[in-house]
């Protein structure tokens, strides 16, 4: 199995001078984890959710949400922060020939949810993440378990 055989191809990306509010949006609107950070659709960083968290955190910024009340209302502002602050440069990618069995070991040796996924000019084609290689594993141990329990039955094959 390979790559592009799991991989998403509609991929949100964000630029490194998009303000990281762009970031909450797509990551709580879209319900994504990961967006690929390009520049002239060639991958330079990417970022998570968990930079995200980082950045707005009372730990790190307390300052980094503000809230400001009006007619009775509250507003959730994101303070203004790049997103080049909070990227991770020297992103791992791979190709769309890449097996997937190897695609998982690179982001299991990296502690990494998803790669970003280019083609041979380093153009952003797609991203596999860790749910996409999750969900292709349980397919296969959930067929290998009905197998299983028609052998033990003593049920031929179907």
């Amino acid at each position: 199995m390979r790559v592009e055989d799991l991989m998403t191809s509609k991929v949100f990306t964000v630029e490194q001078h998009d303000l990281i509010d762009r970031v909450f949006f797509l990551i709580h609107y879209e319900r994504i984890r990961h967006l690929p950070v390009v520049e002239k659709g060639k991958v330079i960083g990417i970022v998570s959710d968990r930079d995200l968290y980082k950045a707005l955190g009372p730990k790190s910024n307390s300052n980094a949400i503000e809230t400001a009340t009006g007619s009775g209302t509250t507003e959730l502002h994101v303070v203004p922060k790049k997103v080049q602050h909070i990227m991770h440069r020297g992103v791992i990618t791979v190709r769309r020939d890449t097996y997937a069995s190897e695609a998982a070991a690179l982001m299991a040796e990296h502690k990494v949810g998803a790669l970003p996924v280019v083609d041979k000019d380093n153009k952003l084609v797609g991203i596999l993440s860790s749910t996409d290689i999750l969900r292709v594993f349980s397919k296969i141990e959930k067929a290998g378990e009905t197998r299983e329990q028609r052998i033990a039955a003593g049920v031929s094959h179907k």
